[in-house]
C-alpha cells in the first residue's frame, strides 16, 4: 500500500534545500563541530601475545593479563604524575636473523592515566653500521593506518642510502591497535569475506542505503569486539607513544621519515613535541586540519585525486594500445565493460572466492600508486582480467587485508569527526561516488575498506574520541621539516603537501613532479636531497622540483611483475 509523506510539500523544500546546503558547508570545509556521547568502555580485546613480546623481558614491569597485550596495571615503580619511560629489554627478533634487533615497550593505554592499564608495544632497531659516525636513531613509520612498522623497518632497511644506515639506528614499531601490538579486532574474516565478495564494480540502486548498513554493522562490531581498545588508538596518543620510545632509546631529539598515514603522525608528534625533533620527513603528506577536522571535504578530494590518476593511465593507454595492451584505442569504456562482466560472472579463485568487479576496482586503486613505470603491467593485467586469465588485479582480499583494513577504519574514525546526521551521510557518500565514475562507486559503496569510504563507520561511531588529536598543527619551535609532495599522487593529493609545508611554522616543501604515490626512492634527485637533509640537515633550495620520474617500462624488463598490496608497506629500492 503506497503512504503518504508526513511533510507537506513546503516542508519537503525546505528541508531538501536545508540539506543541499548543509552538504556544501561539508564539501567546502566549513563543517559545524559535533558532539560525540561517551560509551564506556569494555573490556580490552584479547589478541595472542607476539613472539616479540613473548621474548622480551618484562622485568621492572607489571604481569601482563593473560592471552592479552594489555596490563591491567601500572608500571611499578612509576612516580610522578607523568608515564614511566618503558624498559627496553632487546633479544633476537622472531624470523630471520637480518641484524635487527627486538623488544617490547608498555606504555599508558590511557594516557590520561599514566598509571593506569597499559599496552604492550612491539618495537625493533638495526643499530648503526657505522658506530664511530653515530648520529641517533631515525624511525621508520609506514602508511595506512594498518601496516606494521616493524615489518616497514625491517623490509626497508636496506633500500635506505648507505648514509642513513651507517649513522643512524633505524627503529620501527608497531602502532597500537596494528598487528603485534595489541591489533583491533572488528568484523571477522567470515564476514568481511561475506561483505567484499558481495559487492559490486558497478553497485545498483539501494547501495548508498547498504553501505551505511554495513558501516552501522562494522561499527558495532568494533564496539563488541574491541570496545575497551578503540577510543584509544588515535594518533594524538600514537604520538605521545613515540616520545615514550624516543625516551627508553635514550635520545634527546629524534629523526623521524614518515609516508602516507605516518606523514600525519610526524605532523601530530611535531606538534606536540616540537623540541624534540633533530630532522622529519613527511612524504605523501596530509593537509592536517582538512583531514581531522573537516573529513567530507578530505574525502571528496581523495576520490577525485584516485579518479584523475586512473583517468591519466587509461588516456595513456588510449594513446599507446600497442604498449598499453587493453582496451583497444578506447580504454575507458572497456574498463566500463569489464567490471560489468565480472560483476554479472565473477571469475572464480583458487581458494573458491569470486573475483567481480569490485576486486578490480579495489586492486588497481593500490597499484596505480606504483606511478607510471609499472602502467605497461596494469594494462596486461587488465587485458588478462578481459580475457578471463590469471591477473593480480583479479585477487580477491585476503584476510591480511581485513587485518589492514579493520585498523584503517577503526584508527581514522577515532581521528575525524564527521558531522552528524544519516540525511548528510546518505547525500555525500552518494556524491562522492558519483564525482569518480572509475573508482568511485565501487569504493565509496562498498563495505568499510580504505581511506575514502570511512564515512558510513565514522558517523555513526559510538566510541568517545580520547586519542584525537585536537591542537595547533604549527609545531612551533621545531626544527625545519620537510616535505615531500608528488604532483599526480593518486592517494594522498599534492594541495595537501603545500597546505602541510604552509601550516608548518618551519616547514619546507620538495616537489616531485609525477604520477604515483609518495616520492622518496622513486625520485633520484628527491632520495638525495632528503637523505642530505636527514643526514646534515641542510635543506634542498625552496622551490625546488624534482621530474625525474621513470618512464613506463616494457613489460617482460622486471624479473616479478608489480603486485602493489596494502599489507606490506616498503621504502622501494632506488632505480
Amino acid at each position: 500500500m503506497q503512504t503518504r509523506s508526513a511533510v507537506a510539500p513546503h516542508g519537503r523544500v525546505v528541508w531538501a534545500v536545508a540539506l543541499v546546503l548543509t552538504a556544501v558547508t561539508a564539501l567546502t570545509g566549513t563543517a559545524p563541530g559535533t558532539s560525540v556521547t561517551a560509551l564506556p568502555a569494555t573490556a580490552i580485546s584479547t589478541t595472542e601475545m607476539s613472539a616479540t613480546e613473548a621474548s622480551a623481558s618484562t622485568t621492572g614491569m607489571s604481569t601482563a593479563v593473560s592471552g592479552t597485550g594489555v596490563s591491567r596495571t601500572g608500571v611499578s615503580g612509576a612516580g610522578g604524575a607523568g608515564p614511566p619511560v618503558p624498559v627496553l629489554s632487546w633479544g633476537p627478533c622472531a624470523g630471520p636473523q637480518d641484524g635487527f634487533e627486538c623488544a617490547t615497550a608498555r606504555v599508558p593505554l590511557d594516557h590520561r592515566r599514566p598509571g593506569g592499564p597499559t599496552i604492550a608495544l612491539a618495537v625493533t632497531r638495526r643499530p648503526a653500521a657505522d658506530p664511530a659516525r653515530r648520529t641517533g636513531v631515525l624511525l621508520l613509520h609506514p602508511g595506512g593506518p594498518g601496516n606494521s612498522g616493524v615489518d616497514f623497518a625491517r623490509n626497508s632497511h636496506a633500500a635506505l642510502p648507505a648514509a642513513l644506515r651507517d649513522s643512524f639506528d633505524v627503529v620501527g614499531y608497531d602502532m597500537r591497535g596494528v598487528a603485534r601490538s595489541a591489533r583491533v579486532e572488528c568484523w571477522d574474516d567470515e564476514e568481511y569475506a561475506a561483505a567484499v565478495d558481495a559487492a559490486r564494480g558497478v553497485p545498483g540502486p539501494g547501495a548508498v542505503h547498504g553501505a551505511v548498513r554495513q558501516g552501522a554493522d562494522f561499527e558495532a562490531a568494533c564496539r563488541q569486539r574491541s570496545g575497551g581498545l578503540v577510543p584509544f588508538v588515535g594518533t594524538g596518543f600514537n604520538a605521545r607513544d613515540i616520545d615514550l620510545l624516543r625516551r627508553a632509546l635514550g635520545e634527546e631529539t629524534l629523526s623521524f621519515y614518515g609516508r602516507s598515514f605516518g606523514s600525519y603522525v610526524g605532523t601530530v608528534y611535531a606538534a606536540q613535541f616540537p623540541r624534540q625533533v633533530r630532522a622529519m620527513v613527511l612524504d605523501g603528506a596530509y593537509d592536517p586540519r582538512v583531514y581531522a577536522e573537516v573529513p567530507y571535504a578530505y574525502d571528496a578530494a581523495q576520490f577525485t585525486a584516485l579518479d584523475a590518476a586512473v583517468g591519466r593511465f587509461l588516456d595513456w593507454c588510449a594513446g599507446n594500445a600497442a604498449v598499453c595492451g587493453f582496451g583497444e584505442g578506447r580504454p575507458r569504456q572497456a574498463f566500463a565493460d569489464l567490471k560489468r562482466a565480472l560483476d554479472a560472472n565473477p571469475v572464480v579463485s583458487a581458494s573458491g572466492r569470486p573475483a567481480t568487479g569490485y576486486t578490480l576496482a579495489y586492486r588497481l586503486m593500490f597499484n596505480i600508486n606504483a606511478g607510471r613505470e609499472v602502467w605497461p603491467y596494469l594494462g596486461e593485467a587488465l587485458r588478462a582480467a578481459q580475457e578471463r586469465r590469471a591477473s593480480f588485479l583479479l585477487s580477491p582480499l585476503s584476510p591480511a587485508s581485513f587485518d589492514f583494513l579493520t585498523v584503517n577504519t577503526a584508527v581514522e574514525c577515532a581521528d575525524r569527526v564527521y558531522p552528524a546526521g544519516r540525511p548528510l551521510l546518505n547525500v555525500l557518500v552518494g556524491a562522492h561516488a558519483a564525482s569518480a565514475p572509475l573508482l568511485g562507486p565501487p569504493i565509496g559503496l562498498g563495505p568499510p575498506a580504505y581511506d575514502h569510504n570511512h564515512a558510513p563507520a565514522c558517523v555513526q561511531w559510538q566510541a568517545d574520541r580520547p586519542s584525537r588529536y585536537e591542537g595547533s598543527y604549527r609545531a612551533a619551535g621545531s626544527a625545519p621539516i620537510l616535505v615531500l609532495g608528488t604532483t599526480g599522487d593518486p592517494d594522498t593529493p599534492y594541495r595537501d603537501a603545500v597546505a602541510l609545508a604552509g601550516t608548518l611554522e618551519n616547514g619546507r616543501l620538495l616537489t616531485f613532479a609525477a604520477e604515483g604515490h609518495t616520492a622518496y626512492n622513486r625520485s633520484a634527485c628527491v632520495s638525495a636531497l632528503a637523505t642530505g637533509y636527514l643526514a646534515t640537515l641542510a635543506l634542498p633550495a625552496r622551490g625546488t622540483v624534482c621530474a625525474d620520474e621513470a618512464p613506463p617500462e616494457p613489460v617482460g624488463r622486471r624479473t616479478a611483475g608489480p603486485a602493489v598490496d596494502e599489507t606490506r608497506d616498503v621504502i622501494p629500492v632506488l632505480r
